[in-house]
């Protein structure tokens, strides 16, 4: 479908308003890497959680949850809301941890945990690991998506808007650095939410759906609207609910969702003004990705089962979208298509924004690895700080050329999603442990990576008949016992350099006590942020789930959630009052 002038002026405006923040910012961007990479580390929390939000809604996002929706029904949604665990973890346990490590990313974290060469050799691998393996990967699903969306809602080729939406990205990501990423971010979620809202209950109000009652009475949506599997059928309920909240979210690296926190979260929690608001932005985050967001996509979801039964119905709809690119995920941009001028140029306008927050934030953290990690710490330790800004600028265009590629190759964003989750199968536990248990070392998480690595290829190259979530378990059952091995059979790292690491970040629990020296603060306590972590994740998805009821019609039971969760937010802030 080709947009209207009306359209087209909207998505317009918002491009220019994108490159306008960019240049605003490019003053002091340029000035040093700690204003390019933390924007001055001085950000407040609303700011940080926003842009943390944002980052997570990328195109691919609400195709992915389309994509789950239609083949295994609302509930198929816990193979992502299970990372809550990780997130509050980051909030209650992490986030004063990395805030007052000081360090420039999370990488460089390595060099003040771990020691000797082991530790050089593990920051400089992650940084190039991350920077451009990883990194490329994640921004190739999010391209994937901006190719499909701009075959079926705006009908130009996919390569055509990649190039288009890239290069605005990439223009205000290399003139205002991770200052003008956060501020766009912020411009970027009101515009993505309005249009998700709008565009839903626009979507509901069609004839062909005929309203929320009518939706979900229809015989095609009934068997989908199950907030949990169906618990009689281990089938099901195993790889929807078990393994998501029983595995997946300790042992997978997911970006946003990583165990212990990093990538983006950590940059964001290094860029906030002190230790609350890193902690606030953390918090802030959680709860808009889980409690706030998923509905709107859910209901087009639904209401695509009306409209685009089967894949064929998609096929038909669209016969120019190529046939690599067919897939349950291209429903979500394929209802936006029923939307009239003006609506469609602002959902269109917010589905460009998500794309451009995620991967202005990928090519920022990337090029902050390679810069800082690589660069600077092996190839040239006396460059200037001017001199890291414009290698930081060289990385980032790489980075997108790459990613943006790869989004060409790739066919539907479930794919993307499920090779993420297998490249850091096992590793989880480790950047969960490594702050509470001085044993951990760098050995631990080069053996855990490695093995990670080998056991991924094998299960995306070979035909060995498993399910994905089989792949994931295992996968991490295997690497978890051989880097657990490799902990005790490797030395542990300079005591010198872990007396510094608890005199600096002031870890809590029992395993550094051998290492705190009688000038140490008290440690605070990890049960605490435990609990504090269990009631955040009581609240939000008693939010999330009440939610649902009570757009069911289910008065009394979402009533009950939704008290629940505020009773658990409750406790929540009388705790940390």
């Amino acid at each position: 479908m080709i947009l209207s002038t009306l359209d087209w002026i909207i998505v317009g405006g918002y491009l220019l308003l994108s490159l306008a923040v960019g240049v605003w910012a490019s003053k002091k961007a340029g000035k040093d890497t700690r204003s390019f990479f933390l924007a001055g580390g001085n950000m407040p929390w609303w700011l940080l959680g926003i842009s943390m939000v944002a980052t997570t809604f990328s195109t691919d996002t609400p195709n992915l949850v389309t994509g789950l929706v239609r083949q295994k029904g609302v509930s198929g949604n816990w193979v992502w809301w299970a990372f809550l665990l990780t997130g509050m973890l980051t909030v209650f346990v992490y986030a004063k941890l990395w805030h007052r490590s000081g360090v420039l990313t999370d990488i460089e974290f390595y060099e003040i945990r771990y020691s000797g060469k082991a530790a050089a050799f593990l920051r400089g691998f992650r940084a190039l690991y991350l920077g451009l393996v990883f990194n490329v990967l994640v921004m190739g699903a999010v391209s994937l998506a901006a190719v499909k969306f701009g075959e079926i809602v705006l009908g130009i080729p996919g390569w055509m808007t990649l190039t288009i939406a890239c290069s605005i990205t990439l223009a205000y990501s290399t003139l205002g650095g991770l200052k003008a990423v956060i501020i766009t971010d912020f411009v970027q979620f009101i515009l993505a939410m309005t249009g998700s809202i709008w565009g839903m209950v626009y979507i509901l109000g069609l004839p062909r759906i005929g309203g929320l009652t009518n939706l979900l009475h229809h015989s095609n949506v009934v068997d989908k609207l199950a907030l949990v599997p169906d618990m009689s059928d281990p089938n099901i309920w195993v790889p929807i609910l078990l393994v998501p909240l029983a595995v997946q979210w300790w042992a997978s690296y997911y970006p946003g969702a990583e165990p212990g926190g990093g990538g983006y979260i950590a940059q964001r929690m290094f860029s906030a003004k002190d230790e609350s608001n890193a902690v606030g932005a953390t918090l802030l985050f959680n709860i808009a990705h889980y409690a706030l967001r998923p509905w709107p996509w859910i209901l087009i979801a639904l209401a695509s089962l009306v409209v685009f039964p089967e894949l064929k119905d998609l096929q038909t709809a669209f016969p120019n979208l190529p046939a690599d690119k067919l897939g349950h995920d291209v429903a979500y941009p394929a209802m936006l298509t029923l939307l009239p001028s003006g609506l469609l140029g602002l959902v269109a306008a917010s589905l460009i924004a998500a794309f451009m927050s995620t991967m202005s934030t990928q090519v920022n953290l990337g090029a902050s690895y390679l810069v800082n990690d690589f660069y600077h710490r092996f190839i040239k330790p006396d460059a200037s700080e001017e001199q890291l800004v414009r290698v930081g600028r060289m990385f980032t265009v790489i980075s997108i050329v790459l990613g943006g590629g790869l989004g060409l190759m790739l066919t539907n964003a479930g794919q993307a999603f499920d090779m993420l989750l297998m490249l850091g199968a096992g590793t989880g536990l480790i950047y969960i442990l490594r702050w509470f248990w001085w044993r951990i070392n760098a050995y631990t998480e080069i053996v855990a990576m490695v093995s990670s690595l080998f056991i991924a290829g094998y299960f995306n190259f070979a035909n060995t008949g498993l399910e994905g979530w089989q792949k994931i378990t295992i996968g991490a059952v295997i690497t978890t016992i051989v880097w657990i091995g490799a902990t005790f059979l490797t030395p542990p790292d300079d005591e010198e350099i872990l007396r510094k690491f608890v005199k600096k970040v002031n870890p809590g629990g029992l395993g550094w006590n051998k290492f705190r020296e009688s000038g140490n603060p008290e440690p605070w306590s990890v049960l605490n942020g435990i609990v504090a972590m269990l009631l955040g994740c009581i609240a939000v998805y008693g939010f999330l789930l009440g939610t649902g009821q009570l757009i069911y019609g289910k008065t009394a039971s979402g009533g009950m959630l939704l008290i629940m969760g505020g009773l658990a937010a409750f406790r929540l802030k009388k705790r940390f009052k």
